[in-house]
């Protein structure tokens, strides 16, 4: 199965403990409040969804696994990774390992999409992948924040076994174009790859809902990190009001139809319902060069360094 559209739907945020939507998002989202937002998606096409193990350790996958339960297997897309940083070296296979716990706690018996989340170490990871794709288990592989040198080589290492890199999930927004300024979208493009972007509106930043005024989530990993921006971003957003207000559409939505301009895939975390209708707007709506080169300006024009601490320099 294809991802039906443009956009991927995140599930970082959902659920709470280690690296959760708690900590990370300030949020306390769990199955009872997040079921309507899966049926709204559903109901409007969204099918694609993006896990991790990572994301509170299980939280995310367990309860994606029970709202996918919903539905027939074959009409979602469910994505997931291998997170080196916690895996169980002692294990004889460390990949097939953790893939086994998301498989069960996602109810399924195959992932559609299944990466490695970030490049410990290609040499070792990669070869892991190969006999997860010959088994079935794992539909098509990707890897996420490494850098065009690393997919060079993690292309190798799978094209000896006849297996094809299907995509490349990269930190992409306004605010952090560095596998632009690497040449890795160019390489995706060129090289029939995916490229899926990751923290688009940058963890909330760029929706236009927060300010000086109205920070993100105190004790939160994100208002750590972004309230100190709030001011200069805010010279952004007020640039993408302008340029959504000729669209009918919010920043969050002028953000998400950039990155669709870029000829990405932008992951888009949902936690309410009015968010999967945006997110579903924002694809029908095509920016202009000017557009465009308008936003990106003053993006630039901050000099904001956005990269996450787990993140390594593509450039």
């Amino acid at each position: 199965m294809k991802i039906m559209n443009e956009l991927i739907l995140g599930t970082w945020s959902w659920g709470s403990g280690d690296a959760g939507g708690d900590q990370v998002f300030g949020n306390h989202l769990e199955f009872e409040s997040l079921a309507p937002v899966f049926e709204s998606a559903i109901a409007q096409g969204l099918r694609a969804w993006d896990s991790a193990y990572v994301y509170g350790m299980g939280a995310s996958e367990n309860i994606l696994g029970k709202l996918a339960s919903r539905v027939n297997r074959e009409d979602i897309y469910i994505s997931t990774k291998f997170t080196p940083q916690i895996a169980n070296n002692d294990a004889a296979d460390p990949v097939s390992e953790m893939l086994e716990g998301s498989l069960k706690r996602l109810g399924t018996d195959y992932i559609d999409m299944y990466w490695i989340h970030n490049p410990m170490d290609v040499e070792r990871w990669t070869p892991y992948l190969i006999p997860l794709v010959k088994s079935g288990k794992v539909r098509a592989v990707g890897v996420s924040n490494h850098n065009l040198a690393q997919i060079k080589r993690v292309m190798e290492i799978l094209g000896k076994d006849g297996i094809k890199l299907s995509a490349i999930q990269n930190h992409y927004s306004l605010l952090y174009r560095s596998s632009e300024k690497a040449g890795i979208i160019d390489f995706c493009k060129d090289n029939g790859i995916d490229f899926w972007s990751y923290m688009v509106l940058e963890q909330g930043a760029l929706s236009g809902k927060y300010n000086e005024a109205n920070p993100l989530p105190a004790g939160s990993q994100r208002g750590q990190i972004y309230n100190p921006m709030l001011q200069a971003i805010g010279r952004l957003t007020d640039v993408m009001k302008k340029i959504g207000s000729r669209h009918d559409i919010s920043p969050a939505q002028v953000a998400i139809a950039w990155a669709i301009g870029k000829g990405t895939h932008p992951i888009i975390g949902v936690t309410r319902n009015n968010q999967v209708s945006d997110a579903v707007k924002s694809i029908s709506v095509t920016l202009s060069d000017d557009e465009m080169s308008e936003i990106e300006s003053v993006a630039e024009s901050l000099g904001l360094n956005t990269r996450g601490s787990w993140e390594k320099p593509m450039v």
